[in-house]
C-alpha cells in the first residue's frame, strides 16, 4: 500500500476549474415550480369551467323533467299541479331534484291560470325556475330567467 502525499489528496478533492457540482441551482428550480404553477392553475380554471357547465346541463335536463311532469299532470287530473310535491305524491316525480345552483329544493313556480275547457279555469303550477339569481358565463343570462 502505497502512502499518498497531502499535495495528491488535495490535487484529487480539488475540482477542474469550469465544472460545477451535480445538482440544480435555486433559480432553476425556481423557474421549474413556477412553470408547473402556471400548469396547474390553468387546469384547475379549466376544470371549474367544466364543472359550471356540467351544473348548466343539469339545470336545463332537471327543468324539462319538472316541465313535461306539470304539464303530463296538468293534462291527466284536468287540474294543475299546486306544487311540486303534487308531482312526487303522484307519481310524476320519484322526487323533487335539487337544484344544480343553489344545492337544495328550492325551486320557484310560477302560478297561472289554466284554460282546459272553455267552461273550466283554475288557478295552479304552470312552469318552474332555478331559484339563483346567479348569471351563466356561457350564456349571459340569470339561472331564474331559463
Amino acid at each position: 500500500m502505497r502512502l499518498q502525499t497531502r499535495t495528491t489528496v488535495e490535487k484529487r478533492l480539488k475540482r477542474p476549474s469550469g465544472l460545477r457540482e451535480a445538482g440544480f441551482t435555486l433559480i432553476e428550480l425556481m423557474i421549474v415550480i413556477t412553470i408547473i404553477l402556471i400548469l396547474i392553475g390553468m387546469a384547475a380554471q379549466r376544470y371549474e369551467r367544466t364543472v359550471q357547465h356540467a351544473r348548466e346541463a343539469t339545470l336545463k335536463q332537471d327543468l324539462m323533467v319538472l316541465r313535461q311532469a306539470i304539464d303530463n299532470f296538468t293534462l291527466d287530473k284536468q287540474a294543475a299541479p299546486q306544487s311540486l310535491e303534487d308531482l312526487v305524491q303522484a307519481g310524476y316525480l320519484r322526487k323533487v331534484p335539487a337544484d344544480p345552483m343553489t344545492g337544495a329544493t328550492d325551486w320557484v313556480p310560477q302560478f297561472d291560470s289554466v284554460v282546459l275547457s272553455p267552461d273550466q279555469t283554475s288557478t295552479g303550477m304552470t312552469d318552474v325556475h332555478s331559484s339563483s339569481a346567479r348569471v351563466s358565463p356561457f350564456e349571459n343570462t340569470p339561472y331564474n330567467e331559463w
